[in-house]
């Protein structure tokens, strides 16, 4: 199947456009004891529909390693006790500064169509913005960015461009489908 990469970047705060708060009340805190298998947990069930395939095969270690390096942070929105959504956010320090990649965002399935994506990326744009705070030895950040694709949700790419994000690159390539199985199989809606 020939797919699209869009890649997306915002080069100041002030660029974030924030969204709706959603009417049901949810919560959106930061991982700070890092754990492989909520991570991985979160990945699996929030990748399933969207063919996330790159991690699943990775061991206990290399999530542990992913998890718990410099600038990394995982930020989770909750929605009645549970896990709603994600985003985790990779600062890398430069020369010009630090570029924050959000590198993994989106909701559980159950979660999707509630209004929650717009607000739980808004606060990832936030804590992006302001991650070198939390990190002294990481210079201020200079650039947030992201890439989608047409195998995403087909809200992710019109929410990153009302979040304020904007389109600087694209390229397409090639990818055989293989659907993984969540975590369980079956766990995709509508599938029996």
């Amino acid at each position: 199947m020939l797919v699209t990469r869009t890649f997306l970047q915002q080069l100041a705060p002030a660029d974030i456009v924030p969204a709706v708060v959603p009417e049901e009340p949810v919560e959106i805190t930061r991982v700070s004891v890092p754990a492989p298998e909520f991570s991985r947990f979160l990945y699996a069930t929030v990748g399933e529909a969207y063919y996330w395939t790159d991690r699943l095969d990775w061991s206990w270690q290399r999530w542990q390693d992913w998890v718990t390096q410099p600038g990394f942070e995982s930020w989770v929105c909750w929605s009645g006790g549970a896990p709603a959504g994600y985003a985790e956010l990779l600062g890398s320090p430069g020369e010009q500064g630090t570029e924050v990649k959000l590198a993994y965002f989106g909701l559980l399935p159950a979660f999707t169509g509630r209004g929650l994506g717009g607000h739980l990326l808004t606060t990832a744009l936030r804590r992006a913005w302001s991650l070198s705070g939390r990190h002294p030895d990481f210079p201020p950040v200079s650039r947030v960015w992201l890439h989608t694709c047409t195998l995403d949700g087909e809200r992710a790419l019109p929410n990153y461009k009302a979040r304020g994000l904007h389109p600087y690159r694209s390229e397409q390539y090639e990818r055989e489908l293989t659907r993984p199985t969540g975590p369980w199989p079956g766990a995709f809606p509508g599938e029996d």
